[in-house]
């Protein structure tokens, strides 16, 4: 399975996300939201978004294993965050580049954030969906 990420001419050319994402491949794995629950369910990170994007981002690691994919088999993000603002992107970046550093992988896709009121439980304050294209 190979994913070509592109920022082509004619759009904003970001440092933290592509543009566009090319994947080729024989099956399509679609990730429900991850949130900041460890294995027992409990919250990761209450109060501090970049503990809770560290763990929804190991989730998302976990879930891609499972289905015998990768991040790098990854072709789209989705971000929702609680209340957001940009002074909140300095701590989101923070915790998806601990966990892409750790396990090795590069974080930059393409992706949408989305400011969202509320997510399934008021400690909650990301979720982190993803779509991956496998052989």
């Amino acid at each position: 399975m190979t994913v070509e990420l592109l920022n082509p001419d004619g759009l904003f050319k970001p440092d933290s996300y592509h543009q566009v994402a090319i994947g080729t491949g024989s099956r399509i794995v679609f990730l429900s939201g991850q949130v900041a629950q460890d294995t027992t369910g409990a919250i990761v990170g209450k109060g501090d978004l970049a503990l809770q994007a560290e763990q929804a981002y190991r989730n998302v690691a976990a879930a891609l294993k499972g289905a015998g994919a990768s991040f790098a088999d990854v072709v789209k993000v989705t971000v929702y965050v609680v209340n957001w603002t940009p002074d909140k992107m300095e701590s989101l970046i923070q915790g998806a580049m601990k966990v892409a550093m750790e396990m090795g992988f590069d974080p930059r896709r393409t992706m949408t954030l989305i400011g969202v009121s509320a997510l399934g439980s008021p400690d909650l304050m990301i979720e982190v969906e993803a779509v991956a294209v496998v052989a």
